[in-house]
């Protein structure tokens, strides 16, 4: 995963996350979850029906999913009396233009069969690994520049 860069602290929990069976899109709300100081254990479990494009389909990256599933966790409304952040649709927009040109701009396509070949039906380290890093560092980026502390899910001053 780190060809020849140092490894950091996220890429060691990647590494930790993924080597107790987690999957892409699981590993990345872990991550979120962690940040919080939370734990949901219905929400990881739910999240591996992202893992390997969708339901194991090999369609869309569960890495992208996953990181839209983040977003949402922040910003998408979630009880009665909750309203969806106005930024939101605007994130999701930052993310998909991100993950198309820059975090898959060398493979064919978003799809997980684009990033990790036809023939693999298992991620690969590599590819998958620094998928994960940046989208995981782009992800944090975006909460940040839409008004949204990444601890703190409930410290967002424009939700309605």
């Amino acid at each position: 995963m780190t060809n020849g860069e140092p490894m950091n602290d996220i890429s060691f929990r990647l590494i930790q996350l993924a080597g107790k069976g987690y999957c892409c899109s699981q590993i990345l709300m872990l991550l979120a979850l962690e940040i919080q100081g939370r734990e949901n254990p219905d929400m990881v479990r739910a999240m591996s029906g992202l893992c390997m494009g969708a339901g194991n389909s090999g369609g869309i990256c569960g890495v992208f999913t996953g990181a839209a599933c983040v977003l949402a966790l922040y910003g998408a409304k979630g009880a009665d009396a909750e309203k969806e952040a106005v930024k939101l649709p605007l994130m999701f927009a930052e993310l998909s233009e991100w993950f198309e040109q820059s975090a898959c701009g060398s493979y064919s396509g978003i799809s997980c069969t684009d990033i990790i070949g036809e023939d693999s039906h298992r991620p690969d380290p590599n590819r998958c690994g620094r998928l994960l890093v940046d989208t995981w560092d782009r992800v944090l980026e975006i909460l940040v520049e839409n008004g949204f502390d990444p601890a703190n899910p409930d410290i967002y001053c424009q939700r309605s």
